[in-house]
């Protein structure tokens, strides 16, 4: 039966567009399209629904084209279908079938298959490129490449192009998709995702949306998350490029699927690949940091000497260093302290509260130094896991060049207490007046001029004013200023 099929496909594939014609009107589909559009439809209908009677209708139009064709004057007696480029598609992959004796056998029809089910409509070239590469997301875990990522090519000069993409899903992806969870409303954990980057071959890309772009999904268009608002003036607002979510506007069945990018050509190249994924939470990721991203604690503490071994070309020997148990993300205590292998500080953030933050808007920049600090190098401190178990009362450690260490409290707020300088007022008269400034306190001790700062301007004013009046009235001197402080000790701190 694997052998039909594949010499079903074969024939299918040399067939001209009368024939695929006359094979789809045999079995009552659309004639109408492109080449290309109704050698998709043929080929869905040798995959899924290859009945004895298509099979012989198949290879009646093939031996009555091939007949014809040998039948004319100057032709050679063999069959040869027209040549086509042998591409790699993943639609086919780990299916193992056995090649037919078709004439070219070179050609991998096959693969070509997928490439028509599964692709853009046009050919690359013979020669074999590097093939561009994704970053894998933390948030998204891969189950499926429905389509290998493909150059958007342009079709003319025109500023606004469009990219078509046919494309089935298998009834396993259907069934993945149907019995996952829902993450909310509407929205499934397994999911057919569009993925666009800049095609460059040299490294892993990330995602990256070209100018003007829009999706639609067989007859309606696909939302394309927007741009964050900047507050800061002179500064372009940023979108962010995360996978296209497609699944709420697709047939899950066995029937076409017909996507179509809109882009704008100025000037850079794009590649778009598809796939099904499995959408993660920040608690599922953090779970498993927590299975396997524990640092354990001697590890921390041969990390900390470390850090604190002598350095014998410096002048300066540095005894401890400390750590805050805060979190700079939050300000709060932290509870799962961790932070990436490449950073160079001890200084922990919360896995919590950074997983969440990079479910919202990724970054995966660390607090503490600004360096890229992704999932799959975040570790958790297990020593500082255990001194936050055993330390409750402090917000800060310090590490010591043993690797051990010690809490540092909380310095209270200074205080007046006796420490303070005092000044010793002289004796005042029953008003709580003081002597002039010129005389002489108690014990020929010049007083001290005392303001009471807890009045405001105002009453100042008023309380001059009342001065200037008692000095018309009485003949003897009085003081420019009242004291509110009581008779004593006053501190001067």
């Amino acid at each position: 039966m694997a052998a039909e099929l594949v010499e079903a496909k074969n024939m299918v594939m040399s067939f001209r567009v009368s024939d695929l014609q006359m094979l789809l009107g045999f079995v009552g589909r659309s004639k109408s399209g492109l080449k290309h559009e109704l050698v998709t439809r043929a080929l869905q209908l040798v995959q899924f629904d290859c009945s004895p009677e298509v099979f012989k209708k198949i290879k009646e139009l093939y031996e009555t084209r091939y007949a014809k064709k040998s039948s004319e004057p100057g032709q050679p007696q063999q069959h040869r279908p027209p040549e086509a480029l042998s591409i790699h598609s993943s639609y086919d992959r780990g299916s193992t079938v056995a090649r037919t004796s078709l004439p070219t056998p070179n050609i991998d029809y096959p693969a070509l298959y997928g490439k028509y089910l599964n692709g853009l409509g046009r050919l690359p070239p013979k020669v074999v490129k590097p093939e561009v590469r994704l970053v894998k997301l933390p948030f998204y875990t891969t189950l499926d490449e429905l389509l290998k990522p493909t150059e958007l090519v342009p079709q003319n000069n025109e500023k606004l192009q469009e990219s078509p993409c046919i494309f089935a899903l298998t009834p396993r992806q259907v069934e993945l998709i149907r019995n996952s969870r829902e993450l909310q409303a509407g929205v499934k954990s397994v999911q057919v995702v569009l993925r666009i980057c800049y095609t460059d071959t040299s490294s892993p890309q990330e995602d990256q949306y070209p100018p003007n772009i829009a999706v639609k999904v067989n007859h309606s268009y696909c939302s394309v998350p927007g741009y964050y608002p900047s507050n800061k003036p002179g500064v372009e607002p940023k979108r962010p490029c995360r996978p296209i979510n497609l699944t709420h506007l697709m047939y899950l069945s066995a029937a076409t699927n017909r996507i179509t990018v809109t882009w704008g050509n100025y000037g850079k190249s794009y590649s778009v690949g598809l796939y099904l994924v499995r959408q993660m939470t920040s608690a599922e990721l953090l779970q498993r940091l927590k299975t396997i991203g524990i640092k354990h604690p001697e590890l921390c503490k041969a990390l900390v000497k470390e850090k604190l071994r002598l350095d014998p070309d410096s002048e300066i020997a540095t005894t401890g260093v400390r750590v805050s148990l805060i979190c700079p993300l939050v300000k709060m205590r932290l509870s799962v302290p961790c932070r990436a292998e490449t950073c160079a500080h001890l200084q922990c953030f919360d896995a919590v509260f950074y997983l969440q933050m990079n479910e919202k808007k990724p970054t995966w920049m660390c607090p503490v130094c600004d360096k890229p600090a992704p999932y799959d190098q975040l570790i958790i401190d297990g020593l500082l896991s255990k001194i936050l178990t055993e330390c409750e009362d402090a917000d800060e450690i310090e590490y010591l060049v043993d690797g051990s260490w010690c809490p540092i409290k909380a310095e209270k707020e200074r205080s007046c207490s006796p420490q303070c300088p005092i000044l010793v007022l002289g004796s005042s008269d029953v008003n709580g007046l003081l002597p002039t400034p010129n005389g002489n306190g108690e014990n020929g001790k010049i007083a001290a001029d005392v303001v009471d700062l807890t009045l405001d301007s105002s009453s100042s004013e008023e309380e001059e004013e009342e001065d200037e009046e008692d000095d018309d009235d009485d003949d003897g001197p009085q003081p420019k200023r009242r004291c509110s402080y009581e008779k004593g000790l006053v501190s001067a701190c």
